[in-house]
């Protein structure tokens, strides 16, 4: 085992500090071979079969092209889920977790209706689905990929999200059907920010689902308020993630549009990342 151990080391050492190889070892062993950090630990001697070497080496060129490993895996966690992702989504980060989080916080376990837009995987809307048994939750996106991704998820996790296709910037909305809650992570990174971006998102992950416009950074934001005033009841909750870089800009376009009670957040690392706001 420890052969195996090093040779991943070495495979993978050029690209990737040591911390990081540490934990690729323990989650590709696990995941894809039934080793755990346990058996590693207590010396436990296996032998990899010929069919195990050459999916390991599948595996480590993967991983040296820069592909995720939430990709290679076919799956990521997700505030306490399992959720399938592939290339049509993007691989669900922590201060989305932060932004589910501080819904569950805020807002009572009754019955209410939430909509999801931008849904990507689904981890959004199929988390609070768990934490909100009551509630009925609808979920948008433009890509027919991620939608078959995020109904996949909804299947595996046992949840009841309504999850439906529709282009947020172009299509007509029924004001008939309303909502105590519209959260949303939409795209929200300038094309100037992509020379900052590793490779491991910026050559795997959809772009459609990353970027805006430099011109016109929160053209997002700006649509999803103006179809809030329509769909969200009176007194209904708007909760963004935002890019860190507009979240005041994004505050007064709020206040400029009629909503109230404006919350801007910061995440664990200490960026403005969250926004929420009441109609």
């Amino acid at each position: 085992m420890q052969q195996i151990i090093q040779y991943i080391k070495q495979s993978l050492q050029p690209l990737y500090p040591d911390s990081e190889i540490k934990a690729l070892i323990g989650l590709l062993l696990e995941k894809k071979f039934g080793i755990t950090m346990l058996d590693i630990y207590m010396g436990k001697d296996m032998n990899f079969l010929p069919e195990q070497v050459k999916e390991l080496e599948d595996i480590l060129r993967r991983l040296r092209h820069n592909e995720p490993v939430q990709y290679i895996l076919g799956e990521a966690e997700f505030c306490g889920f399992s959720f399938k992702v592939d290339a049509n989504v993007l691989i669900p980060r922590p201060e989305t977790a932060e932004l589910v989080y501080w819904i569950m916080e805020t807002v009572p376990n009754t019955l209410c209706r939430i909509l999801d837009i931008g849904t990507g995987s689904g981890c959004i809307p199929i988390v609070l689905s768990k934490n909100y048994p009551l509630a009925e939750i609808y979920a948008w996106d433009i890509s027919t990929g991620a939608l078959e991704v995020a109904r996949e998820n909804n299947r595996l996790n046992g949840t009841s999200v309504i999850f439906q296709q529709r282009d947020i910037l172009s299509d007509e909305w029924n004001e008939e059907q309303r909502f105590d809650i519209i959260v949303s992570n939409p795209p929200y990174i300038t094309l100037a920010e992509k020379k900052e971006m590793e490779a491991n998102v910026l050559d795997w992950e959809p772009a459609q689902a990353l970027f805006v416009p430099d011109e016109d950074p929160l053209i997002f934001y700006r649509r999803i308020a103006e179809v809030g005033k329509k769909l969200l009841i009176p007194s209904g909750w708007l909760y963004f993630e935002i890019n860190r870089a507009f979240g005041v800009q994004i505050g007064t376009m709020l206040e400029s549009m009629g909503y109230k009670e404006i919350c801007l957040k910061q995440d664990l690392s200490g960026n403005d990342r969250m926004i929420k706001a009441r109609l």
